[in-house]
């Protein structure tokens, strides 16, 4: 168990980081702005469930694959890429009423929410380098488990970002009232939504490794 005084000095680097806008950050408030708080909520959910895994993947050595075989990492990458492209094309194909402020969650289930919010966060490489980066400096193999180190760290990242990212959704979800609803934007959410699943698979592609 990390010790109180390197808990609160890595919550204070997660405030930083989480509270610096980021793709992460815009598919939620996308999310929120198209479809609904429920969407965004579940947007995040899935993020924080993937930076799960990549903290599960640091701590097992996973993710050093990364940086030993470079290969690896540009088969996430195009792979993420890939995906992002595949949810802007069909965000382009559902029908204008998927986004009506009722109907919207019922024809975008919970789970395929949930999915792609889990799925972007996974084929994301970066965001297991980053993970490999910056938890080693907190954790002491002195102090316990690793696994048990990495794991708390990764809910306090979590809990953080679900504060942050909560404010993001609460403020999405006034814009989108304020807006009168998205059946009167008609195909607008759709071109957003996918406009933004376009832009951060072009950020994936065009993206290095630094």
């Amino acid at each position: 168990m990390p010790e109180l005084s390197t808990l609160m000095l890595f919550a204070a680097a997660s405030v930083v980081l989480t509270a610096t806008p980021g793709p992460d950050m815009l598919l939620i408030a996308s999310r929120s702005i198209s479809q609904g708080r429920s969407a965004g909520f579940l947007t995040y959910l899935g993020i924080a469930l993937g930076t799960y895994c990549h903290a599960l993947a640091a701590a097992l050595g996973l993710s050093q694959l990364f940086v030993a075989v470079p290969v690896a990492y540009e088969i996430v990458r195009w792979a993420g890429c890939a995906y992002l492209l595949y949810l802007a094309w069909k965000t382009l194909r559902s029908e204008t009423s998927a986004f009506a402020p009722v109907s919207g969650l019922k024809r975008f289930s919970s789970r395929r929410i949930l999915g792609a919010g889990l799925a972007t966060n996974l084929l994301n490489p970066k965001m297991a380098l980053f993970v490999l980066a910056l938890f080693p400096q907190f954790i002491r193999p002195d102090t316990g488990s690793m696994i048990v180190q990495t794991l708390v760290l990764a809910t306090v990242l979590n809990g953080i970002g679900f504060i942050v990212n909560g404010s993001v959704i609460l403020l999405s979800s006034h814009l989108r009232q304020r807006a009168g609803g998205m059946v009167r934007l008609g195909r607008l959410p759709q071109y957003f939504l996918a406009s933004v699943f376009a832009g951060l698979a072009c950020r994936v592609a065009l993206g290095s490794r630094n």
